[in-house]
């Protein structure tokens, strides 16, 4: 019984320790998603704009595409920017634009300064696009492949080693698929 006093707080301190350390080994900025290997959310959403009738992701059926969450006042989707513009350039798959919790005013004159990589751009104005796909905060970038399956998700600003060494590559093996 006296083994049993400094054995179990002993083994609770282990336990706690140990899953603490497993801890440092993740990567803070990868934010699991319950969306990764499901169906991208079959929401609607109006075109920024209000040009043309709503959009889904239906819509993007047979080809892989890219949903990137942005918003003018989102200093990350401004250092993200110049690469988008360069992936539409290259292009290496239609990026579809989320704005999020923008005015479509801002929206608009955000993308006629900096330039507009963005296949198509949705207006989320009241965030309820955003809930759907989980989004935790501007920006994040999504991968779907041909059948409308949600492959990767990234969390936070896009940088040229992430879009060179995991995306790029990601987005070549499903249009192969």
């Amino acid at each position: 019984m006296r083994a049993l006093k400094f054995l179990l707080p002993l083994a609770l301190f282990a336990g706690i320790a140990w899953f603490l350390l497993k801890g440092l080994d993740r990567d803070p900025r990868e934010i699991p998603s319950p969306l990764v290997g499901r169906p991208a959310p079959a929401v609607s959403v109006p075109l920024l704009g209000g040009a043309g009738p709503d959009w889904s992701p239906a819509r993007m059926r047979g080809q892989v595409w890219l949903l990137n969450v942005w918003g003018s006042w989102c200093a990350g989707c401004q250092v993200e920017h110049p690469l988008l513009n360069d992936w539409a350039k290259r292009g290496l798959a239609p990026i579809v634009g989320l704005a999020w919790k923008d005015e479509p005013e801002a929206s608009q004159a955000w993308l006629a300064r900096l330039g507009n990589p963005y296949a198509l751009n949705l207006s989320d104005r009241n965030g309820k696009a955003a809930i759907d796909w989980g989004v935790y905060g501007a920006p994040e970038t999504f991968i779907i492949d041909k059948a409308g399956i949600v492959r990767d998700k990234h969390v936070g600003p896009l940088t040229a080693d992430v879009i060179e060494r995991r995306l790029a590559p990601l987005i070549a093996k499903l249009k192969a698929e």
